[in-house]
């Protein structure tokens, strides 16, 4: 069982806080392979109303690319950060790009090209500036894609570091994480000068939850695991609730 804060606890959001939502494992649940996936349309209605109710300030902060994002979700116009950070979509539609080192994406690729042939439950996932090597349907080879991951990643070139997720781990350009890409938001309209929230639920959102500590925000982890989320919601289904009572409090203020 799972022992977290029960969701009534939570503050209760407001219109002029800064939303700030993890897509997998969050918003939907983890599928057997990223494009397998199921998204609904009470999800894209309840982010298009959260969008529209307070004035714009939400924002997806993802693993995935961008491009991926939109093709998943078809909300092109919604502020998107990808690939933890490296591509990020502002609330007037530009694109910031953090750009991976030349040629190291390459020699990654080449190196695990014998390797995915002698695994093929291994999967690797090319999102354009980061690599990402999956083994969920592989889980006994976790300990060999780590300690393989680690060694390319430093042997490849400088400037390069690893992300690790729940059963994958991914190479990327280091320095840049989903922290560093609510920090931009938190300088740029609509998000500017309001209280934060980010809710996450793996390894590579601590990035995201540190920086909304020191905002002094709402940082929310989802389901069981070391955090230093200051609160927990237990599963996708708790989120999703949380969201959609907060924003039927705002329409009877309204």
């Amino acid at each position: 069982m799972i022992k977290v804060r029960n969701h009534r606890l939570l503050p209760i959001p407001s219109a002029d806080w800064a939303f700030f939502l993890d897509v997998d494992g969050t918003l939907l649940e983890i599928a057997d392979t990223p494009s397998s996936v199921k998204v609904d349309r009470c999800l894209l209605e309840l982010i298009g109303q959260l969008h529209r109710a307070n004035s714009g300030a939400v924002a997806l902060i993802s693993g995935r690319s961008l491009t991926n994002l939109d093709e998943l979700l078809g909300l092109v116009r919604l502020p998107m950060a990808g690939q933890h950070g490296l591509e990020r979509r502002d609330a007037t539609g530009r694109l910031w790009i953090h750009a991976a080192p030349p040629g190291a994406k390459c020699a990654i690729q080449d190196a695990l090209a014998p390797v995915l042939t002698r695994h093929p439950g291994l999967l690797l996932e090319d999102k354009g500036l980061t690599l990402a090597l999956h083994y969920r349907q592989a889980p006994r080879l976790a300990g060999y894609v780590h300690r393989l991951m680690t060694r390319l990643a430093a042997t490849v070139g400088q400037g390069l570091e690893l992300q690790r997720g729940k059963c994958v781990v991914e190479v990327k350009p280091a320095g840049v994480d989903k922290g560093t890409a609510i920090a931009e938001y938190m300088l740029e309209p609509p998000f500017m000068k309001r209280y934060p929230v980010f809710i996450g639920d793996d390894r590579n959102d601590e990035h995201g939850f540190a920086i909304i500590n020191k905002y002094a925000g709402l940082s929310i982890k989802v389901g069981n695991g070391k955090t230093c989320a200051r609160f927990r919601l237990p599963d996708v289904a708790a989120v999703r609730d949380w969201l959609a009572n907060a924003m039927k409090g705002w329409e009877c203020k309204a």
